[in-house]
């Protein structure tokens, strides 16, 4: 309080001189030290403050465009996202048709197939069949044969008599009437 009181009281010459004295100022050296610290403080604020304000605004203006980029990037990577999925859902898509493309052949070689099958089994039987009606009729015709000589032997020795040509033919043919297929 003595110190706010001393600053009110009226400047007198004699007062000021004796604070400054104990204080230990004088005139010439505080006017060199505020004409110092003024230059120091120019230097200073001429090439210390003013290249960081400078550093710090391009700094700032660097952020914003980071940040610019950043929403640009985040836009365009969820752009290329959906594009992504699109692409991916076409796919699967193709993926799918196509699927439901070769079950289907499949589906269609797999009747045909079968139904050439069923025609080469059909046919199979067909020619199985006549193959064995054809060995029928060969071993009928072998048996008539084989039955008419018989006979004719038979008859021979039962007669007792040569049978000519013409009579073993009429008893084989006879013979082979008897035998026909019913």
């Amino acid at each position: 309080m003595n110190l706010l009181a001393l600053m009110m009281q009226p400047v007198e010459g004699g007062h000021a001189d004796s604070i400054a004295a104990t204080f230990g100022v004088d005139a010439p050296h505080l006017a060199a030290q505020v004409i110092s610290f003024a230059i120091v403080c120019a230097l200073l604020y001429r090439l210390a403050y003013k290249p960081v304000l400078a550093m710090l605004e391009t700094r700032r203006l660097q952020i914003a465009q980071g940040l610019a980029n950043t929403e640009k990037i985040n836009a365009a990577l969820a752009a290329v996202e959906a594009t992504r999925q699109e692409v991916l859902a076409g796919a699967r898509e193709d993926a799918a048709r196509l699927v439901a493309e070769a079950r289907e052949t499949a589906r269609r070689l797999e009747a045909r197939e079968t139904e050439r099958a069923v025609v080469a089994a059909g046919q199979i039987v067909i020619k199985a069949r006549d193959a064995a009606a054809l060995e029928r009729a060969r071993m009928m015709n072998e048996l008539r044969g084989e039955v008419g000589r018989l006979v004719v032997r038979t008859t021979a020795a039962v007669t007792g008599k040569i049978l000519t040509a013409d009579d073993q033919r009429r008893l084989a043919e006879a013979t082979a009437g008897e035998l026909k297929p019913s």
